[in-house]
This record gives C-alpha cells, structure tokens and sequence, in this order.
C-alpha cells in the first residue's frame, strides 16, 4: 500500500494466450476494465496487476475472475460478457453467474465454445432441455434462434430426435413470391437464411448440405407444415411475431410424439398488416401457465451483438412507450 491508501493485487494468467484475450485488442478490454472499476490494470508478461483503492481492488479481481472462463481458454472477453458479469457481480448473483461457464453447449466450427452469455439466456437453455413446447420473447440479438438451433443440433448428434424442422414465414413477400426468380426453394431461401446462418456455424455448409439433401434437416416456409404431423423431431418456428393467430394453432398442432418445439419472435416487430394480432402475442397470453408449456421473456440486457444494439433497442422501446399506438 502507498501512501494514498492504494494497494496492489498480482493475477498469474496461464499462458500468453489467455493473457492475449483478457487484454483484448490493443488492451482496449484491460482499459475497459479499468474504466468500470476505477482501477488501473497492468500486464506485465504472464501477471496481471490491480492498482486501487481497497473497495476498487476488489471488485476489480473479483471481475476478472468471473471472466476468468473466457480469458483463460484464449477467448476474447465481450462487452457483454463484462457487463453481465458485472451486473452480476453488483448484484450478489455472482455464484449463479459462474454456472454459466459451466453451460457449454456446443463449440463453433471456428473452435469456439458456446455457452449462454446472460443469466436469462441460461434460464431459457434449461426450458428447452426440459419443455416439450419454448415461447421465447425478446428483441433482436438475444440469441433466440442461435440457442434453438444449437439446442436441436445437440439433440441430434445425440440421436434424441431424427431430424430438424426451421421454418418461418415470409410476410413481407406475400403474393409477391410469384414475380421472384427461381423456383419456390429458391424464392422463399432468402427469408430463411439466418437460420441457415445458425446451421453454418455450427455443422458448416457442406455437412449442413449434406443433411438437408438427406432429409435429416428440414428449412421451409410455414405453409409448408400445414397438414403435417412432425414426430421425433426439433421444430424451430422463427419470427413467429409475424404469424396470424390461425398459423400459429396450425403449427403449434403439427407436434408430434417425442418432439419439441421452440417458437421465437419480438412482439415489437410485427410486420402483420396494422390490426392484426400477431399469433405469437396470442399464443403467449392463451398459454401462459399451462403445463408443459415455458414462456421465456429476454431483454435488451441479454443483447450479445454489437453494444451499439443494445442501446438502439433500448432508445426504441424508450419511443414506443412514448407513443403506444405506434408500432
């Protein structure tokens, strides 16, 4: 301790690779760090050094140490994950935090280890592994339709289900589709593709391909379901927010025996013609509380893009409440 009452605390990091990822760029994370907790973070080789007053210090270790999952297998360290945990951190939910570290999931074809990155997305992991039928509400970017799909690739590889069934429909085509190029594969293709998107990154394209050709994995528009009755299957229904209430009965009724359902989609984001109730807002209010049935709500907070998204929902929603007959 110095004579400002500031003192120092050493952090060993394993090797230079997990020193590299709770850096960050340029040590743009380490300064980031710094800024949060009043702190100054020095790496010097394979130590990191705290500087701060006694109550700076140790809020500062103990963030580093709720990132010490990320930093310490070499990957980069978010400003999601700072903020979460945080979040956590100042909210005395550390413990509860650190089980998601815990929660690998899957890892990534480019050899990252995915795991939910908030505390709500835990809590929707575990209804999916545990409900026959998932509601889940939230805005862009909180991992609605990643999480899905990467729960029925699981599911999959673990030989729980056969096949998976994405589908979603394409409202903004509409008649339209007719004039499109193509066949209808190829029409409806580009109102599927960030579910393809989620596939890629998990399975890559060509073994991705691969199972679509064999039928083991099915993406299709929504008016391919109706009729159908999908046993030991995955179904991923996306952008529900934009199904009438009438397709969303539809859908929901085609689960079959030992099958699962996910159904995501922002009720903010309606693109239904101005009146019209979304079926995924109905489904939400009708079965709520109905047994084997979870309905998961994420938030802004749970937003893993860009940190510039989460303050653009966050300024729209400020908006919306302004001016509720707006949508």
């Amino acid at each position: 301790m110095d004579g400002s009452g500031r003192q120092r605390f050493i952090i060993d990091l394993p090797d230079q690779e997990a020193a590299l990822a709770l850096a960050g760029q340029g040590e743009t994370t380490l300064r980031k760090l710094s800024d949060l907790t009043g702190t100054q973070l020095i790496l010097r080789g394979l130590q990191l050094a705290i500087e701060g007053r006694p109550s700076q210090l140790e809020r500062a270790a103990g963030l580093v140490e709720l990132l010490r999952p990320f930093w310490s297998e070499g990957q980069a360290v978010t400003p999601v994950d700072i903020q979460t945990s945080l979040q956590a951190l100042d909210t005395g939910r550390s413990d509860e935090h650190r089980g998601l570290s815990d929660q690998v999931l899957a890892r990534s074809q480019s050899g990252k280890l995915l795991r939910p990155r908030t505390l709500r997305q835990k809590q929707y992991v575990e209804a999916m592994e545990r409900h026959d039928l998932t509601l889940a509400l939230g805005p862009a970017g909180t991992g609605k339709t990643f999480l899905a799909v990467v729960q029925a690739v699981r599911l999959l590889q673990e030989r729980k289900i056969e096949r998976i069934v994405l589908t979603r429909p394409a409202v903004e085509a509409g008649e339209r589709l007719g004039f499109l190029p193509g066949d209808l594969q190829q029409k409806v293709d580009p109102y599927l593709r960030p579910l393809y998107d989620a596939l890629h990154s998990l399975l890559s394209s060509e073994r991705t391909a691969t199972l679509i050709e064999k039928g083991i994995i099915e993406v299709a528009p929504l008016a391919y379901m109706r009729g159908r009755t999908l046993a030991d299957a995955f179904v991923i229904l996306d952008e529900a927010q934009n199904t009438t209430c009438a397709q969303m009965r539809m859908v929901l009724t085609r689960l079959g025996e030992n099958s699962r359902m996910v159904v995501t989609g922002d009720p903010t984001q309606v693109d239904l013609p101005h009146g019209q109730l979304s079926g995924l807002v109905e489904a939400a209010q009708v079965l709520d509380g109905v047994e084997g049935i979870a309905i998961c709500t994420l938030t802004a907070a749970d937003v893993v893009r860009h940190p510039l998204v989460q303050r653009l929902v966050q300024a729209y929603a400020r908006s919306d409440a302004k001016q509720p007959g707006r949508r």
